[in-house]
């Protein structure tokens, strides 16, 4: 009897030990970038002006929630970030039974590169990250106000795809 409950005690401290693989205590930034400049984001969408807004959100956002600090000159960067962003129409998602609009959804698409300047690795090839935000026409929103939302919801989506993977 004693036996069986030190093989099950020896089994259960085996079986937490595994599920707390890939657990760390280290930092989820990278050690060898200190500074990044952040190219201005391409769009090839027909409206203009919201690649300045991403552009202005990424900035942010690394400056509030990463150690790197953003650098206005590209010679003195350790790394560079530049992307490009396609917008998408509004989508619509509820309509009333008499079939008029009363939500439409905006989507945004962000393809990221980012690149050590100093080895010429690149930490983020091509990926792509989407943001998206509804809006209702019923409640006084445009699609103005779903595409500033989607442009954040992208930028957070970059800058947590600065992090170290695990």
């Amino acid at each position: 009897m004693r036996a069986i409950a030190l093989i099950a005690g020896w089994i259960a401290a085996a079986v937490s030990l595994c599920g707390c693989q890939g657990y760390s205590n280290s930092w989820l930034h990278r050690d060898d970038v200190s500074t990044v400049y952040v190219e201005m984001m391409e769009t090839s969408s027909f409206r203009r002006g919201h690649e300045f807004a991403l552009t202005d959100a990424i900035c942010k956002r690394i400056e509030a929630q990463t150690p790197y600090k953003i650098v206005s000159d590209r010679d003195v960067a350790d790394t560079i970030l530049s992307g490009s962003m396609t917008i998408g129409t509004g989508i619509l998602t509820t309509e009333r039974w008499e079939g008029r609009p009363l939500e439409y959804e905006t989507s945004v698409a962000v393809t990221v590169t980012w690149k050590n300047l100093k080895t010429g690795q690149l930490l983020i090839d091509r990926e792509v990250v989407f943001g998206s935000a509804s809006y209702s026409s019923q409640l006084g929103q445009s699609f103005d106000y779903s595409i500033g939302l989607a442009v954040n919801n992208a930028a957070q989506k970059v800058v947590e795809l600065m992090e170290k993977p695990w």
